[in-house]
């Protein structure tokens, strides 16, 4: 491939699940990927593990932790140096905002139900600390990085951003009052009324005010901070009209991030993020996809 045809990415979260699949086909397309994590020995081995499928020279390792900014400035220099362009950045890496039981788990009807029809209050216990790491890591961290490597994105001639998200984020989700009508206005939205939004559950959260304030109780953390990202998806692609900048639910994907519920492998939640990550120049941007299907906010 010529120098100049190249295409270089980005994958957060690339050590394992959805983001070492993402990681594996990106490269089997002759995509040079940098795979991240903020575990260097976890890293390392997932590129030897892709180096042992044929990948060799496809995939090099890069720190990078999405809730500690001053992670991002050492990988902006390092793709700087070692390739002058960013042609793909998928924000994959994400947490839940739970800690689950795992014996309850195993013993509970969610495959049956569906994650978004079960009762996960009954198995799980949410606290400020997993609160306040699911919006670092699956809202802020997103846009940080996003924004970081806007310069090397804008030397591509076709810049891509694949923030996965989750069909929970989905304003069906959300009761209906402020969030909703914010999250929903897309004309007047803005980063500053998102962070306003976050701020306010947060606080409403450690007042235990969530259900009398209108927030989800259900996964609250983890609904509103991917709600948060799929808004700020919006935002970032109306504001960069030459990139293609979309938000995607990968289904339910049998890996750690499920604890192994689920009825799609990791390969096949990654194909829903590497079709996006390789759409051709005028694809449709800021949307949000259900797996390979549009669906609203």
């Amino acid at each position: 491939m010529a120098e100049s045809t190249k295409r270089y990415a980005v994958v957060t979260g690339g050590n394992k699940g959805i983001g070492l699949s993402t990681c594996k086909l990106l490269a089997s397309n002759g995509v040079t990927v940098v795979l991240t994590a903020r575990d260097h020995k976890r890293g390392l081995e997932a590129v030897e593990k892709l180096k042992e499928l044929g990948l060799k020279g496809h995939v090099v390792f890069h720190h990078l932790d999405v809730t500690d900014p001053a992670t991002i400035p050492p990988l902006v220099d390092f793709i700087t140096a070692q390739f002058g362009k960013l042609d793909i950045l998928v924000n994959n890496a994400g947490i839940c905002s739970i800690v689950v039981d795992e014996v309850a788990l195993a013993a509970s009807d969610i495959e049956e139900k569906g994650p978004h029809g079960f009762d996960w209050s009954k198995i799980s216990k949410e606290d400020e600390e997993t609160v306040e790491l699911a919006f670092k890591t699956n809202y802020y961290g997103p846009k940080e990085i996003s924004e970081a490597l806007i310069p090397l994105l804008q030397l591509s001639d076709s810049p891509r951003i694949v923030n996965v998200s989750s069909i929970m984020g989905g304003l069906e989700f959300i009761p209906d009052g402020r969030a909703k009508e914010v999250f929903s206005d897309i004309e007047s939205l803005t980063v500053e009324k998102i962070n306003d939004l976050v701020n306010q559950f947060l606080q409403d959260y450690k007042e235990g005010s969530l259900k009398i304030k209108g927030w989800p109780t259900q996964l609250s953390a983890y609904t509103v901070s991917k709600a948060a990202l799929n808004a700020y998806t919006r935002i970032f692609a109306k504001k960069y009209p030459s990139f293609c900048v979309n938000a995607v639910c990968p289904g339910h994907v049998k890996s750690s991030f499920s604890h192994y519920t689920g009825k799609f492998t990791t390969d096949e939640g990654a194909e829903s993020v590497v079709r996006l990550a390789l759409l051709p120049n005028g694809s449709s941007s800021g949307l949000f996809f259900n797996r390979s299907e549009v669906r609203p906010f």
